[in-house]
């Protein structure tokens, strides 16, 4: 399994995920759930979703380091500042608020499976291979900024 670590995409990971999430309102279609507040809850998600990646990439940009999720031993500076003071993955959490805009959109409790399924890839091919890379490259003060700041939030 260590073959798909840092291979994938985020970006793609989301558009599969979110492919199943619709396929899943399509056939438990008789399940769906439409209510008052349901479009502003999905406005105010996708917005979190855009939002929270860009001021990832913007602190990425200022520290002059790569934003490339696929090559973290490219990284020069360890980013601690702005919104990664309050999340290690802002990114990722991003687009989590962006599955989760999507699922409420649809309108099925059901395609939410889809945003665990996210996590779960996410954690183990992405995150984990990433925070190896990076403990490796940034030694104790990687460590030190894992224990003050959570993973996702």
């Amino acid at each position: 399994m260590k073959s798909l670590e840092l291979k994938v995409p985020p970006v793609l990971v989301v558009a599969v995920v979110a492919g199943l999430m619709w396929l899943t309102a399509h056939y438990t279609e008789a399940f769906n759930q439409f209510y008052v507040g349901q479009r502003a809850a999905a406005i105010f998600l996708l917005a979190l979703g855009v939002l929270l990646p860009l001021l990832g990439v913007v602190g990425f940009r200022r520290a002059q380091t790569t934003v490339d999720p696929r090559a973290p031993a490219k990284s020069t500076k360890l980013v601690t500042s702005g919104i990664y003071q309050r999340t290690r993955n802002p990114m990722y959490l991003g687009f989590f608020f962006l599955l989760m805009a999507w699922g409420v959109f649809l309108g099925s409790v059901f395609s939410l499976w889809g945003l665990a399924l996210y996590v779960a890839y996410m954690n183990r091919f992405q995150i984990i291979p990433e925070e190896r890379i990076l403990t490796e490259t940034f030694g104790e003060a990687y460590k030190d900024y894992c224990q003050k700041i959570g993973r996702w939030w």
